[in-house]
């Protein structure tokens, strides 16, 4: 590869990180044309980015970030995908599901929520990691709680008052 692609190349990972929030690196050496295609149309069904890349070159791209990402350089070793995703936990539950029984694709590391995941063991702590939309949901949730509350006594109290009344009407 010349050194003008290798730049390019580069210069385009480097956009893709900065453009989504977080990223997981797994190893999908050993599926078949089958299996990556199927995976592959997975990834598209949950807005996840599925790229391969060399582990060099995108070392390089992650070094033009702001961020420190050396904590991942232990992952960046043999054959590495990217899987590139707005939603912290999709592509770990993918990754879950896709795996059954086949332990492929691998998770080698993760940049979630702006901390580092690495190794597979962590898969687990990543599908139960929530998104954004649902911590807004789980918030709106509590505060509608409190409300609902009044409310729901608000009306029972009404049935009762108006139960009494009937009563004492009925005996007069």
């Amino acid at each position: 590869m010349k050194k003008e692609d290798k730049a390019l190349v580069i210069e385009q990972l480097a956009t893709t990180v900065g453009q989504y929030a977080n990223f997981y690196l797994t190893d999908v050496a050993t599926l078949n044309a089958q299996a990556t295609s199927s995976l592959r149309r997975e990834c598209y069904k949950e807005d996840i980015k599925l790229v391969v890349v060399k582990n060099t070159l995108f070392k390089k791209a992650l070094e033009q970030s702001e961020t420190d990402f050396s904590a991942l350089d232990t992952a960046l070793k043999g054959n590495t995908a990217v899987m590139f995703s707005n939603n912290a936990n999709s592509p770990a539950k993918l990754i879950k599901t896709f795996a059954k029984g086949t332990d492929i694709p691998k998770l080698k590391a993760a940049y979630v929520q702006e901390s580092f995941y690495v190794g597979a063991e962590n898969l687990d702590l990543l599908v139960s990691i929530k998104s954004r939309n649902e911590l807004i949901a789980d918030v709106i949730a509590l505060l509608q709680s409190p409300a609902k509350n009044v409310i729901s006594a608000l009306q029972s109290g009404g049935q009762t008052i108006h139960g009494v009344l009937k009563t004492l009407s009925e005996r007069e």
